[in-house]
């Protein structure tokens, strides 16, 4: 399985972006999905995670509200749709997945499928 991000860019604060997670290779019948993103000098860290139907959703704190997963009709693509972005969302966007698995994976660590980042950088 391989994972393809794109969507990213440069945005003012308070607008929105939606970056695409597209998903290719092995067909598999259910797969677990996330988005982590990493700023300068930080530590990748979760942003929200999907389960292989899209009916769970898990957001952390910071972006709970503002951002949202989606998956695709063929759930081949998952979105992140992120609105009223802050300054502090500044950061390089990468997709996750853990392909055979079903539920919300929030640990990092158990994602076994990375996607290349997509740098969003929010201007003041």
């Amino acid at each position: 399985v391989q994972l393809q991000a794109s969507g990213g860019g440069l945005v003012q604060a308070g607008n929105s972006l939606k970056l695409s997670c597209a998903v290719s290779g092995r067909t598999v019948s259910s797969i677990s999905m996330g988005w982590f993103r990493q700023a300068p000098g930080k530590e990748r860290e979760i942003v929200g995670a999907i389960n292989w139907n899209g009916a769970s959703t898990y957001y952390s704190d910071s972006v709970k509200g503002r951002f949202t997963i989606t998956k695709g009709h063929a759930k081949n693509t998952v979105y992140l749709h992120m609105n009223s972005l802050k300054p502090e969302d500044t950061a390089a966007y990468y997709c996750a997945a853990n392909p055979g698995s079903a539920g919300l994976i929030v640990v990092k660590n158990l994602y076994n499928t990375w996607g290349q980042g997509t740098l969003v950088t929010v201007s003041s």
